[in-house]
């Protein structure tokens, strides 16, 4: 009775072979993008903190209250240097550079484009501060209001902390949804396995009577299921990149300065790639134990 029996069952056929791989291949895709829309937010998030970090700008107002020694309104590039002078005997400031009025134009060119109306618009000065931690941001926006009236200091980490927070929580989510759908197929693996083996019950005993093992059985559900899987799978992750491909060249014709293009590197395209993969071994795996378990409790 240790003799393996040939393989028999004619699963090929079965009705699971119709819709298992439609169902997959939906799965897989937005999986698929739900894996892609958390590594851009984390890329993002880290992004955003090491480029943030200790980072202030300081815009000098293009009309100011700053008087000549004739009385006359002193030059924005003048109060820029006023700036400039007043920030180097402040303690722990590491550097400071004056944004070059080009460079300033075009941060408001998505907006304003790049016309009359932005030639004409007087556009005041920025300063790129990098700071260390030591530096008391409130006593400093103080000193430069005191020292050349007209002067803000701006820190963008602060507004953008609830947009990190942001990333972060939608993150989280895109995992949960990816969790949520890989649960969901073992869901449906398991139903079509159930359901072709009782399609197959007789087979199965005949099997049984040739000497087959309930491993043997179990292998051909499983490479069934294998093969479906990644059928759905590979057409699923197939569609879910030039998905992603198309966005991402769409991403880089919108002009804007928020958010970063959608572009991922090339390991996380191979993280995508995986997907059908560990779809496949999850489909399997799941197939193999339910026949398994199933055939455990038969008499």
């Amino acid at each position: 009775m240790s003799r393996r029996g040939p393989a028999v069952l004619s699963l090929r056929r079965d009705a699971t072979g119709r819709f298992l791989p439609w169902l997959i291949a939906l799965m897989v895709f937005l999986s698929t993008l739900a894996v892609a829309a958390a590594q851009l937010l984390s890329g993002w998030a880290q992004r955003w903190d090491s480029g943030l970090d200790g980072s202030l700008t300081i815009q000098v107002s293009p009309v100011g209250d700053v008087k000549k020694g004739d009385g006359t309104p002193a030059p924005l590039d003048e109060r820029v240097q006023m700036v400039l002078h007043a920030l180097g005997g402040v303690p722990g400031i590491i550097n400071a550079r004056p944004v070059p009025m080009a460079d300033a134009a075009r941060l408001v060119e998505p907006w304003l484009g790049d016309g009359a109306l932005l030639q004409d618009l007087p556009l005041p000065a920025l300063i790129d501060v990098t700071a260390g931690p030591a530096v008391d941001v409130t006593a400093l926006r103080q000193r430069l209001a005191a020292a050349v009236p007209g002067t803000s200091v701006e820190e963008p980490g602060v507004w953008l902390r609830d947009l990190r927070r942001l990333a972060r929580l939608v993150e989280a989510v895109a995992l949960v949804i990816v969790a949520l759908i890989g649960g969901a197929a073992v869901a449906v693996v398991v139903f079509a396995a159930k359901a072709g083996l009782a399609m197959h019950q007789d087979d199965v005993d005949l099997l049984h009577v040739m000497g087959a093992t309930d491993s043997h059985v179990a292998g051909q559900f499983q490479r069934h299921i294998l093969r479906l899987s990644l059928t759905g799978g590979v057409g699923g992750t197939a569609v879910a990149l030039v998905t992603l491909a198309v966005l991402s060249l769409l991403s880089r014709t919108v002009e804007g300065t928020l958010l970063p293009p959608l572009t991922l590197a090339p390991l996380q395209w191979l993280v995508l790639a995986a997907v059908p993969v560990v779809a496949g071994a999850l489909a399997a795996i799941s197939a193999r134990l339910t026949v398994l378990r199933a055939l455990e409790r038969l008499p």
